[in-house]
């Protein structure tokens, strides 16, 4: 049943009435018994690490067999070491979905790569890296919404992004005036940004509406809004949903969860939080959502929603004295937190590491200076960490278990918090 329901092959040849669908053993031919394996660990829920051979005869039967969850575990593990790999094997396979993504990750990282990408490939697969355009860093400040005469306010609520060859923060788009980005819920699925919730004017009043910018066609639209009005909560999206997790109502903080189908544009509920929670620490990884959670005393609970169960499951606890988890990051199967340091230290932070593979934890060596919360606004591109505050933009290398600095870049001119996240934007708007 396992194969029936996650393998197209195998689907179509039971539902074909051909004489396999009644024999005890099925015979595939040219297809060699490794590939086999790792996917039916991947079906089973399971996260294989795969080396050279592995990835070749997994991306075999991915292609063969038909197994989108193993072609989406390819994608989640692609890293610098086996890029090219990937890239080469599926092109070689017709595994296109792997093609794209390995092509857009050796395209996000070609200032590292290009020099082995164009000693190792032939013109046509150097040439569709090269077609595609990179993921850009882009940040927006926390702006209320603004009446049509406030023009002055106007002005400073634009959406920005990082020309990192000229070093420096050009406008992408202005937010609509009905729109807030103080409290609200930020994140991008699909290369599309979604702003949901939020606040306006002094008693904190909340946001009845929520947009959609796309980058394909430089227009915003209007989405429908969660049924619970929500500020201070966190949104994030992944497989063509997007989750509004916990946040404030009339000054209440609450545990409710909705999540929204972009294909049907309808809101519901999910599982609800273990406990009501403001703000809280979220991130995607290896298409799962996971959430940081603070518990007295000195308590910080990482928990996973499983949508297949439609509830949040406790992965692991961090015990750190007088320190939680602020924020956290996800690359790969490593899960890292950010926290204070001593006596609330939060100018230089200590981070902590989780690996989903080994559930096992590690600390990152010496402090990570958050000078203005840039920290706070980590967003991984490839193998790259990328944190922004007013003063500089940092880049990290990350290199195992550490964060190693970069590079240097120009700051974002503006105070107060800011929400940063990547966008493929296309040659039209670049231009501009």
């Amino acid at each position: 049943m396992l194969l029936v329901q996650s393998c197209d092959y195998f689907r179509a040849l039971y539902r074909s009435g051909m004489k396999e669908c009644w024999q005890k053993e099925i015979h595939i031919k040219s297809l060699r018994a490794r590939g086999f394996l790792i996917a039916l660990t991947v079906l089973r829920g399971e996260m294989p690490i795969l080396d050279g051979d592995d990835i070749v005869e997994a991306i075999e039967c991915a292609a063969f067999l038909q197994v989108a969850p193993l072609t989406k575990h390819l994608i989640n593990v692609i890293d610098s070491e086996n890029c090219l790999l990937m890239y080469h094997t599926a092109a070689t396979f017709g595994l296109m979905d792997l093609y794209h993504s390995a092509a857009l990750f050796i395209r996000n990282m070609y200032a590292d790569l290009e020099a082995e990408v164009k000693k190792t490939f032939p013109s046509e697969l150097i040439s569709y890296v090269e077609s595609l355009t990179p993921s850009v860093f882009v940040a927006v400040g926390a702006h209320v919404t603004c009446g049509v005469d406030d023009t002055v306010h106007a002005a400073s609520r634009t959406v920005c992004y990082l020309d990192e060859s000229g070093n420096n923060w050009k406008v992408l788009t202005d937010l609509p005036l009905q729109a807030s980005t103080s409290m609200a819920g930020v994140t991008v699925l699909d290369n599309k940004l979604y702003i949901v919730g939020g606040v306006h004017g002094l008693h904190k009043q909340v946001v009845d509406s929520s947009f959609c910018y796309s980058v394909e066609n430089n227009s915003w639209s209007t989405i429908s809004s969660p049924a619970q009005l929500r500020y201070n909560f966190s949104l994030v999206g992944v497989d063509g949903h997007l989750y509004a997790i916990g946040g404030e109502y009339q000054r209440t903080v609450m545990s409710s969860v909705e999540t929204y189908d972009i294909t049907s544009g309808r809101w519901g509920f999910a599982a609800h939080l273990p406990r009501p929670v403001a703000g809280v620490a979220c991130t995607k990884t290896m298409s799962r959502i996971f959430v940081c959670l603070w518990k007295p005393m000195e308590t910080t609970e990482i928990y996973e929603y499983v949508p297949k169960k439609d509830e949040w499951q406790l992965i692991s606890t961090l015990i750190r004295h007088h320190s939680y988890g602020h924020c956290m990051v996800g690359h790969r199967d490593n899960l890292y937190v950010m926290r204070n340091g001593p006596s609330d230290d939060f100018l230089r932070c200590l981070m902590d590491c989780y690996n989903l593979s080994s559930g096992q934890w590690s600390s990152l060596p010496g402090h990570f200076a958050n000078s203005k919360g840039s920290l706070f606004t980590a967003v991984v591109r490839g193998d790259s960490v990328l944190t922004l505050n007013r003063s500089m933009t940092l880049e990290y290398a990350i290199d195992g278990k550490t964060w190693k600095p970069k590079r240097q870049m120009k700051g974002f001119p503006r105070s107060g918090s800011v929400w940063t996240f990547l966008l493929q934007l296309p040659d039209t708007l670049i231009l501009q």
